[in-house]
C-alpha cells in the first residue's frame, strides 16, 4: 500500500509517499481501509520532533474507513463495518491495523469525511467543555483559535450549552467565520489588546476558563484573562511550547488552576471512548454542531497540507483522501 513516511524530523518537505507492506492484523486488531484521513496540528509536532517518535515513522492518528480484515479474538466488529479512530499512529496511509477496542462505529447519517474530519477534534471539544471544565449556562469563556478545527466545533457546542463565547482569531478574515460558529465576541490577537478586551467584556471579572491551544504566544495574556480561581486549560502548542514559569505566578494572578489535558487520558477504555464519540455524533446529527471540511488534499500531497496549516491559511477541517 501507499503511506506517508518520514526518516528524519523537519519541515513538511521530510514527508514522502512510499510503498510499504502492511501485515495481517494481529490478535485484537482490525485492518481499516481508509476512505478519509484527518489532518491535525499534533501531526506537525510529530513531524518536527516537538513530540518525538522512533524513526523512520508513519504519521497521522485519525481516519475513517471500512473494516477489511479482523485479527483473532475480535468479536465486536465485522467486515464491512464503517468505523473511525483517533489516536492510532499511521493514519496517513491507504490502510492501517488498529486495536479493535480503539475503533468507534460511525452511525448512519454521518459521512466518512465528516467522521474523519471531526473525531479527534470533536472528542477533544467534548472532554474540554464537559469534563475538564463543565461549561454551564451563563458562563463566559475564552476559546483561542476559534476558527480552527477544534475551535469551530467547540464554540458551537459551548453556545448550545448556554455559554457566552469569546473567541480569538489571528486575522480579520477569520472573524466572520468564528462569529457564525458560536462566538458572541471575536478578538483579533494580531491587532487588538485582547486581554484588555476580555476584561472589558466581563466587566473586569475575567473568565472562569481559558481554552488555549496556541501555547507560547498566548500564555501570558491568557493568564491575564482569568478571574479569581480560574482554570487555564493548555491543550496545544501551535506557536511553540509554553515557556518555563514559576508556580507563584498562579497565586499572584488569582489562585489560578492549570491543566494540560490530552484526549488519551479522557478516553482510557472502550466504554469511555465510545461515549465520547457518541456525544459528538449526536450533536452533529442534530445540527447543533456543523462540521465543514474546508480543505481536501490527496494523500500524496500531505506536505502541502502541512504547509497550509503552518501558514495559518486553513479554517475548519482539513482531510487527506487516499
Amino acid at each position: 500500500m501507499k503511506a506517508i513516511r518520514f526518516h528524519h524530523t523537519g519541515g513538511p518537505e521530510v514527508l514522502a509517499l512510499e510503498d510499504v507492506d502492511l501485515a495481517a492484523p494481529a490478535p485484537g486488531q482490525a485492518r481499516v481501509r481508509h476512505t478519509a484521513i484527518g489532518v491535525n496540528f499534533i501531526d506537525t509536532y510529530h513531524r518536527s520532533g516537538l513530540y518525538k517518535l522512533p524513526l523512520p515513522s508513519g504519521l497521522g492518528s485519525e481516519a475513517a474507513g471500512i473494516v477489511e480484515a479482523l485479527g483473532d479474538g475480535v468479536t465486536t466488529l465485522k467486515k464491512g463495518d464503517r468505523v473511525a479512530y483517533a489516536g492510532a499512529l499511521g493514519a496517513y496511509a491507504e490502510a492501517n491495523n488498529v486495536a479493535a477496542d480503539r475503533l468507534v462505529k460511525i452511525p448512519d447519517g454521518i459521512g466518512d469525511e465528516i467522521a474523519a474530519a471531526s473525531l479527534l477534534k470533536g472528542m477533544t471539544a467534548q472532554y474540554l467543555l464537559m469534563r475538564t471544565y463543565t461549561v454551564n449556562p451563563g458562563d463566559t469563556i475564552l476559546f483561542h483559535a476559534a476558527a480552527g478545527g477544534v475551535g469551530l466545533i467547540a464554540c458551537q457546542w459551548a453556545k448550545y450549552l448556554g455559554a457566552t463565547v469569546i473567541g480569538t482569531v489571528g486575522s480579520d478574515e477569520k472573524i466572520a467565520l468564528a462569529r457564525a460558529h458560536g462566538c458572541a465576541h471575536v478578538l483579533n490577537t494580531s491587532s487588538e489588546d485582547w486581554p484588555r478586551r476580555v476584561r472589558e467584556i466581563t466587566k473586569g471579572e475575567g473568565v472562569p476558563v481559558v481554552y488555549d491551544s496556541i501555547g507560547k504566544d498566548s500564555w501570558s495574556g491568557s493568564l491575564d484573562c482569568l478571574g479569581v480561581r480560574g482554570l487555564m486549560v493548555s491543550f496545544g502548542n501551535a506557536s511553540g511550547a509554553v515557556p518555563a514559569f514559576e508556580p507563584g505566578i498562579l497565586s499572584a494572578k488569582g489562585s489560578l488552576y492549570l491543566t494540560r489535558p490530552t484526549l488519551v487520558h479522557y478516553t482510557r477504555d472502550p466504554r469511555e471512548l465510545q461515549q465520547t464519540a457518541d456525544d459528538l455524533f449526536a450533536v452533529i446529527a442534530s445540527g447543533v454542531v456543523k462540521v465543514e471540511v474546508r480543505q481536501r488534499f490527496k494523500l500524496a500531497d500531505a506536505a502541502k497540507a502541512h504547509e497550509a496549516l503552518h501558514s495559518r491559511a486553513t479554517t475548519g477541517a482539513t482531510i487527506l483522501l487516499p
